[in-house]
């Protein structure tokens, strides 16, 4: 290239160069402008290490720069464990409230950290963190689940047909009417938060099937494709398993997803009456 061409194509592209170092520099005093002052919230979080089983469970401290993490409480617990206690325990997985790994009692109310956000106003000083209520604790913030997993396994939760499948490869099809029924149903995620919230699971868990189960249990009995649902209703006729719901309608309140288990419920009981 000759010298009279580079000095062409250079000077053509002058105001192109300052104005992108224009930006780039009005770009960087935004971002300084934009850090903020640290910003410190008490978490207290419940502990407990079985390793250690002579300590008693206690509440933990800790100091948390919120301007320093993601707005939501699980990005706290994140930070706590990456920066402040690394033997800080608690499950976690998706971080969009679809898994339902991260199920706790953030101020008294069941509900997964992945959505909780953390409160800014003034009059909050502290945010208290335990476990699933009423569930035996593994370690910190990790619930046992396996009974409640064992429940959910009792109801068979699976697509059940009488007759065997003369083509097994084709799917069974269903009107939008009957595939409307489901809504509302099956997107829970079985995070047991509606479940650990109900008195009456808290004093009969080893018999009644609780919010969680039973919803899911009438999510197949009323799925066309499903042949098996006088079955199904018979394996609950018995005091226990459906009718310890007293209609509290805490699993309704606390449900992270927005779902009914108490509608579900009573939905449930209506069949079972005229079988």
């Amino acid at each position: 290239m000759s010298t009279i061409a580079f000095r062409r194509l250079f000077f053509s592209n002058a105001p192109r160069l300052s104005l992108a170092r224009a930006l780039s520099t009005t770009s960087a005093a935004q971002m300084a402008s934009a850090v903020k002052e640290p910003s410190h919230k008490a978490f207290k979080i419940y502990r407990w290490d079985p390793e250690q089983p002579a300590e008693k469970p206690r509440m933990q401290e800790y100091q948390v720069d919120v301007n320093s993490c993601g707005p939501m409480v699980l990005d706290a617990l994140i930070k706590i464990k990456n920066e402040i206690d690394t033997t800080l325990t608690f499950r976690r997985s998706c971080r969009e409230g679809i898994c339902g790994s991260c199920a706790m009692n953030i101020d008294g109310r069941n509900t997964l950290a992945c959505i909780t956000r953390i409160p800014r106003d003034e009059g909050s000083k502290e945010v208290k963190i335990y476990p699933l209520p009423h569930m035996y604790v593994i370690k910190d913030l990790v619930p046992d689940m396996t009974y409640f997993y064992k429940q959910y396994a009792s109801i068979q939760p699976w697509l059940q047909r009488n007759e065997a499948e003369e083509n097994p490869s084709k799917e069974l099809l269903q009107s939008i009417e009957d595939r409307q029924k489901l809504d509302g149903l099956y997107e829970c995620i079985l995070c047991a938060c509606c479940s650990t919230s109900c008195p009456s699971y808290w004093w009969n868990q080893d018999e009644y099937l609780g919010p969680a189960v039973l919803m899911q249990a009438y999510r197949w009995m009323i799925d066309s494709r499903d042949q098996k649902g006088e079955q199904r209703r018979e394996r609950l006729q018995n005091p226990f398993s459906v009718y310890r719901c007293h209609t509290i309608m805490n699993c309704t309140r606390t449900c992270p997803k927005g779902l009914n288990p108490g509608r579900a419920i009573a939905e449930l009981k209506l069949l079972m009456a005229k079988d």
